[in-house]
């Protein structure tokens, strides 16, 4: 009886671990949607010139009102357009959109990473609706002029299946005009955690949304008034104009993987809330450079921890240098807010039409 009660508790423990080394082994969604590339096009029946006929003509994806299937380069109506990452693309005419259902876990965040560009000279918007949640995207700035600006967006999934769509409201004088879409991939977002002698999680800011492997200006980070669920985990993009989030394999970054770029001046911050005990007194160091993307001169990372606050200077030559910076800061709660921005408004010497700033990496703060 005892030797037939050890089996069956092998038996039931080989089960549980063998599930649980199947989750492990499980790997989380990141990569491009189905045909999130678009290279899978509409058959000739199906098109109009460039106007796809037929809801279900765009392979993997379901259309509704005007949406074009184009090639990069020159067009017949004078347009170029620029598609950096492939060789074809969805465009999105007025009141045009597309969507996908996926597969996700319910409770799980998700972060998007699009490239959208707009194609005319006017005011244009994306629309991004996901989980419940609907989103209006300005994208008439253009943050790198080759046409390569990327997005993410976060979304809390409240079912196992989800519904993501891109939508042209259709506000533009020109219902030809419309937002260039050529590259749209997904990422479960792992939850933040701490690490040993770091009150701050994600300082290093290795976790974050995807990064396109052939091809990176950077991944800009909405700002929270267009997507409260950020795509940098632990960290809130609190600003008029989104961070980008930039990987060490396009980039120079001061240590790691992944860093931050503040490419709005003033009206690009980041800030993280973190638990400390009042009257304490506590260390804050964080890492300040430049990417080597030809963004130079006179850089000033600002830095507030609770009512304490320092300005970093850094003299860029352009050539992925960095620097350490610390602050000894007391807290005054039980919650002290740290807010990090660049003082100052910059763009390539090279490409006056392209934004850029300081590289922010490695934060860290632990008790004085």
């Amino acid at each position: 009886m005892a030797s037939l009660l050890f089996l069956c508790i092998l038996f039931v423990s080989t089960i549980s671990y063998s599930q649980a080394a199947t989750r492990a082994k499980t790997p989380y969604l990141d990569g491009f949607l189905a045909n999130g590339n678009f290279e899978q096009g509409p058959s000739r029946a199906n098109l109009k010139k460039t106007v796809i006929i037929g809801k279900h003509s765009l392979p993997k994806w379901e259309i509704s009102g005007m949406v074009e299937y184009v090639s990069g380069g020159p067009q017949s109506n004078g347009f170029y357009f620029a598609i950096p990452r492939g060789a074809h693309a969805a465009r999105l005419g007025n009141e045009g959109s597309i969507s996908q259902t996926i597969n996700v876990k319910a409770g799980m965040v998700y972060s998007l990473t699009f490239s959208a560009t707009r194609t005319c000279a006017q005011e244009e918007v994306l629309r991004i609706s996901a989980s419940g949640r609907t989103s209006d995207l300005p994208i008439q700035t253009l943050y790198s002029s080759d046409g390569g600006d990327t997005y993410a967006y976060a979304f809390n999934a409240t079912s196992s299946k989800v519904t993501v769509t891109f939508h042209n409201p259709g506000i533009q004088e020109d219902p030809a005009c419309g937002p260039l879409l050529d590259a749209i991939a997904i990422k479960e977002m792992r939850p933040p955690r701490y690490t040993a002698g770091n009150l701050v999680k994600n300082g290093g800011f290795e976790n974050g949304p995807h990064v396109f492997k052939n091809y990176s200006t950077g991944v800009l980070l909405l700002p929270k008034i267009h997507d409260t669920t950020s795509s940098l985990p632990a960290w809130i993009i609190e600003s008029l104009k989104p961070a980008k989030y930039i990987d060490s394999k396009h980039f120079i970054v001061p240590k790691g993987a992944a860093a931050i770029e503040l490419v709005g001046g003033r009206e690009t911050a980041i800030a993280q809330i973190i638990r400390t005990v009042p009257n304490k007194v506590y260390s804050l160091s964080f890492i300040i450079g430049d990417a080597k993307n030809d963004c130079h001169g006179s850089m000033m990372v600002e830095a507030f921890a609770g009512k304490d606050t320092v300005k970093a200077k850094y003299e860029s030559q352009a050539k992925g240098g960095s620097k350490t910076v610390s602050l000894k800061f007391t807290a005054t709660s039980a919650r002290t807010r740290l807010t990090f921005y660049s003082s100052f408004y910059h763009t390539k010497l090279s490409d006056y039409g392209h934004f850029c700033g300081p590289v922010l990496d490695d934060v860290r703060v632990w008790p004085a």
